[in-house]
């Protein structure tokens, strides 16, 4: 299993178009075959870094699932969408694998 990390450096004038890209990707990207994390939009701190976070099996898994997200009406609808509304202004993948996992039960503060 890889992890794909999504980096965003958005409009910060067009918070609310990048929640809706966001949104239809919540709906796409799982139904295309990959298990998605999240999406995370600005909220304190910088106002243009957002990213993008989901599983995927393996490199040639992504590649598959790349044609079917850019095959699938919302998907084309999302990729056009970013296009006309230009709130992307930069977008940087990042595959890694899991290194370590927690090592003992959480200790409230």
């Amino acid at each position: 299993m890889i992890t794909c990390f999504i980096r965003y450096r958005i409009d910060p004038a067009k918070k609310d178009e990048f929640a809706h890209y966001a949104r239809n990707w919540g709906e796409a990207i799982p139904r295309c075959g990959a298990d998605l994390i999240g999406y995370y939009a600005p909220h304190e701190g910088s106002s243009t870094l957002a990213y993008g976070v989901y599983n995927i099996e393996s490199l040639a898994a992504y590649e598959a699932y790349r044609a079917r997200l850019a095959a699938d009406p919302l998907g084309q609808e999302n990729y056009d969408f970013a296009q006309r509304e230009k709130f992307l202004l930069r977008e940087d993948r990042t595959f890694l694998k899991l290194a370590s996992a927690p090592h003992g039960p959480r200790v409230a503060p």
